[in-house]
């Protein structure tokens, strides 16, 4: 570390005590003798233009970047309570205990489009289908029971998310809205 990012860091301990400096504390490193501000960048993803046969094509892109960005945050919810609470859940005694109501409000205030691209999205989090999750949390009998309930409405909880194949478009919004690019 150089004597000017020794004076910096010295600087902001002293500062803490007293009063505040204007400026930022980031990382450094030192580059053939010299120390350098060190910052990493986010990725960013550059596609190809799309092209739209049709007006309807159009639209139908801008309804999934409005999906894709209302749903998302929801799925990426979902897998951080299932990576946090799946084994708490297993010690509660009772199914009444273990059935969350989190998400029900705003759950129900999805579309059908909405809720169809959701499954893809939980299975793209969690890398398991929103069938296995109903079945993993509330038991066979009603994984079964939403399964046949989702195919009454032509949807099904088995869906996988394929981001080469079918989903490639939803992929690209998906990551573009990641990095905040949308």
């Amino acid at each position: 570390m150089t004597l000017f990012a020794i004076v910096c860091c010295s600087l902001r301990l002293q500062a803490q005590d007293k009063q505040s400096i204007n400026g930022y504390l980031v990382p450094m490193c030192i580059y053939n003798g010299d120390t350098i501000p060190c910052v990493q960048l986010r990725t960013v993803y550059i596609f190809r233009p799309l092209k739209f046969k049709n007006e309807k094509e159009r639209q139908e892109y801008y309804r999934l970047i409005r999906n894709v960005k209302k749903v998302y945050p929801i799925s990426r919810e979902i897998n951080q309570a299932i990576i946090e609470t799946y084994e708490y859940l297993q010690t509660l005694p009772n199914e009444k205990a273990r059935q969350k109501e989190q998400y029900t409000p705003r759950m129900k205030k999805l579309s059908f489009a909405q809720g169809k691209l959701l499954i893809k999205l939980i299975d793209r989090q969690s890398n398991s289908t929103s069938y296995e999750l109903v079945k993993a949390f509330m038991g066979p009998f009603k994984a079964g029971f939403y399964q046949t309930f989702a195919a009454l409405f032509g949807a099904s909880l088995k869906k996988e998310y394929d981001p080469q194949g079918e989903d490639k478009l939803t992929e690209r919004v998906v990551l573009m809205v990641e990095n905040g690019q949308i």
